[in-house]
């Protein structure tokens, strides 16, 4: 048996412990459905986006833009890095780090609307995650904040800018953050996974998000960029400098990217 040789800063923390737990069927109620059960439409696969806005299509990319093809090579140099030089980004390289975290495969019918099948799995294929740029040099690309749109491979451009400052503001003051040549900013529309696993859709959304992180760790590494998970970030001022409503959609992970 495990003897606890610790006491915890603060007893309460034990707790939300059970956040990560999977809670057993009967805590639930008896007549308990989910929403896909009860047949209610589910969120769309990609968050619309207006008609109004441009979308810049993506290169095409292939196997010579890896300086590191050996998956081996790039599991045991994988680092999280936080110097980035001072050179652009190329767009190529960031067509492939879109595809390489949430690029779509295929899109398949469910009970009731959509689900797709991508780069990165994700539970029962919800995806729940939207990708926001904070573009700062990015070859070919305007300053500003974009939005990637899996099913067409473009990205929206949603304001023109430098907002190098807000960034470092909403990443708690990490200063590497906005100056890097993109950041990346993932939202989470919660009832996409809530739609179909309820009660314990919160679990599998954080798990989701490190399945998408990974992926964005793993595809710089092969191209010799650096990256860095963000997790220490103001709420508020990320769903502002998005403008994200902070309840339906708000930020949930963060990750520059640049070369090193």
């Amino acid at each position: 048996m495990f003897e606890r040789i610790y006491e915890p800063l603060h007893p309460d923390y034990r707790v939300y412990r059970d956040f990560l737990k999977h809670l057993p069927e009967e805590s639930t109620p008896e007549d308990y459905q989910t929403d896909q059960e009860l047949a209610k439409p589910c969120l769309p696969v990609e968050k619309p986006v207006s008609t109004d806005v441009l979308q810049i299509p993506l290169p095409a990319f292939s196997h010579d833009i890896l300086k590191k093809p050996d998956i081996l090579s790039v599991l045991q140099d994988r680092v999280s890095r936080r110097v980035f030089k001072k050179t652009s980004l190329e767009l190529e390289a960031l067509a492939f780090l879109l595809w390489a975290t949430q690029g779509v495969r295929k899109v398949v019918p469910v009970k009731n609307g959509k689900a797709s099948l991508r780069t990165a799995p994700s539970a029962g294929a919800r995806h729940p995650f939207e990708t926001y740029l904070v573009v700062r040099n990015v070859t070919g690309l305007e300053k500003g904040i974009y939005r990637y749109l899996p099913l067409e491979n473009t990205l929206a451009f949603l304001k023109p800018g430098d907002f190098s400052n807000e960034t470092i503001e909403a990443c708690a003051y990490q200063r590497f953050c906005g100056l890097a040549p993109v950041t990346f900013f993932w939202s989470v529309l919660p009832y996409r996974t809530e739609w179909r696993y309820a009660y314990i859709s919160h679990k599998v959304i954080a798990l989701d998000a490190g399945h998408v992180c990974q992926n964005l760790y793993i595809a710089c590494e092969a191209l010799g960029l650096g990256t860095c998970a963000i997790g220490a970030y103001d709420q508020e001022k990320a769903d502002q400098l998005l403008n994200l409503d902070g309840s339906e959609e708000f930020v949930l992970y963060i990750a520059p990217v640049g070369n090193y």
